[in-house]
């Protein structure tokens, strides 16, 4: 049965695929599966693997990378569907949520991350910034749109594909030197086929009103995302060591709690790590915050050209508070532990002194390789680079798409073989 919630605006896709030597067979996959499916099988996808989430990834065997992180989101993401599907009368047999797009939407919303977390991307920006800056779901659309297989066409997403990944809808030129919450300022062509070139309604200025012009998929992704980290960031931090109860009362008597907020410690201290219940307990909390939503009508302009902007995802504000305390612990005892600030600080002086390696060469040498030249990029990255007639901010975006990509364990590869007098035999060249 056909489901009547699509149109073919929601199905356009960003370009027009290359001609093939001979016909292809039909496709017997509906577009957002193709979608899905090709997002799988990119190398931005796999290197996730490699990706630090909390825990620099191979650190321990046990703890979430990028990778396991986005799998959670995208069943978090399909449940919430299936959860609409059956709870609300505004959706039925023939008019519902596709769960295969938003699946593609939680298993790419984290490809454009850089290596080191969030530390990562704070740098990244830091040394992007004279060159129109950086950010992660940025990086994502133009992974998407753009970069993916190394070409210049990504994965030809669809139209309701890309506008499920934009969190932010704001221009990183139209905010005040923003720290992050952005798109670049040339992916404005993205922005504006995601909206069918009928723009936002006159009081969505840039900033958090523009960026709050979410399709239904994408705050859905975005939920999603808030569950699975609220809660998992949790479990992590009681397995790794980073929390435990007497971190966790000794934070809870600094902080203004409410009587809720101080129930859901006791909680979480007497009922799920005295009891050794975590893993249990976080599927329930993941099935609660699951079951705390629902779907409402949204009187929104685009609305007339998608009912991907009919309806708003409203989520109770009990859960709503839950989730930020999870976080707000989370930040204060785990990430702000002096054990992962000094894995922070490590992560910035490898990547501020890489990019800086990188950038006298193929950002500063505007004429091109010359005789003092080091290829220290493959021959692919620097034949984009060095193409005729690019900006030196053209040219630090392709620097930073090389060095974004990089996963945590090949950034230190590739700087011991720069920087480390002791590194280099054939064997790290090979497995580099």
């Amino acid at each position: 049965m056909e489901n009547a919630f699509y149109s073919s605006f929601d199905y356009e896709r960003c370009g027009t695929p290359p001609a093939k030597s001979s016909p292809a067979a039909p496709d017997f996959r509906s577009p957002f599966q193709q979608d899905r499916d090709r997002i799988i099988h990119t190398g931005a996808f796999r290197r996730l693997q490699n990706k630090t989430q909390v825990f620099a990834s191979g650190e321990y065997d046990f703890y979430r990378t990028r990778l396991t992180h986005s799998i959670e989101v995208a069943q978090i993401g399909r449940s919430i569907c299936q959860y609409l599907y059956s709870s609300s009368d505004l959706l039925g047999d023939d008019y519902y949520i596709d769960q295969d797009l938003v699946e593609a939407a939680c298993l790419s919303h984290d490809i454009g991350h850089p290596p080191f977390g969030h530390t990562g991307e704070r740098v990244i920006h830091r040394m992007m910034r004279p060159y129109g800056g950086f950010e992660g779901n940025a990086q994502t659309l133009r992974i998407l749109t753009e970069t993916a297989f190394g070409e210049t066409r990504g994965i030809l997403p669809t139209r309701a594909m890309i506008d499920s990944v934009l969190k932010y809808k704001s221009l990183y030129g139209e905010l005040d030197d923003p720290p992050n919450h952005f798109i670049y300022d040339e992916q404005a062509k993205w922005l504006d086929f995601a909206m069918g070139g009928h723009g936002f309604p006159a009081d969505a200025v840039p900033g958090k009103k523009r960026d709050a012009q979410k399709s239904i998929e994408c705050q859905i992704m975005d939920w999603a995302d808030d569950t699975a980290y609220s809660l998992n960031d949790i479990a992590d931090g009681l397995h790794a060591g980073f929390l435990n109860i007497e971190k966790i009362e000794k934070w809870a008597e600094k902080q203004s709690l409410s009587d809720r907020e101080s129930e859901l410690i006791e909680l979480l201290i007497e009922k799920t790590i005295r009891k050794d219940r975590v893993e249990s307990t976080i599927g329930y909390k993941i099935g609660q915050f699951i079951n705390h939503t629902r779907l409402v009508e949204w009187d929104h302009p685009m609305a007339q050209y998608s009912n991907r902007y009919r309806y708003r995802l409203e989520v109770d504000e009990e859960i709503l508070q839950e989730s930020k305390l999870y976080k707000r612990m989370a930040y204060e005892i785990v990430f702000r532990s002096q054990q992962l600030r000094q894995l922070d600080r490590k992560a910035d002086v490898v990547l501020s002194r890489l990019f800086e390696e990188i950038a006298q060469f193929y950002i500063r040498d505007e004429a091109g390789p010359g005789p003092n030249h080091y290829q220290i990029l493959s021959d692919g990255e620097e034949s984009r680079i060095f193409a005729e007639g690019l900006t030196s901010a053209q040219r630090a975006r392709l620097v930073c798409d090389s060095i974004v990509k990089m996963t945590d364990g090949g950034v230190k590869r590739f700087y011991k073989r720069l920087f480390d007098v002791d590194y280099g035999s054939i064997g790290d060249l090979v497995s580099g």
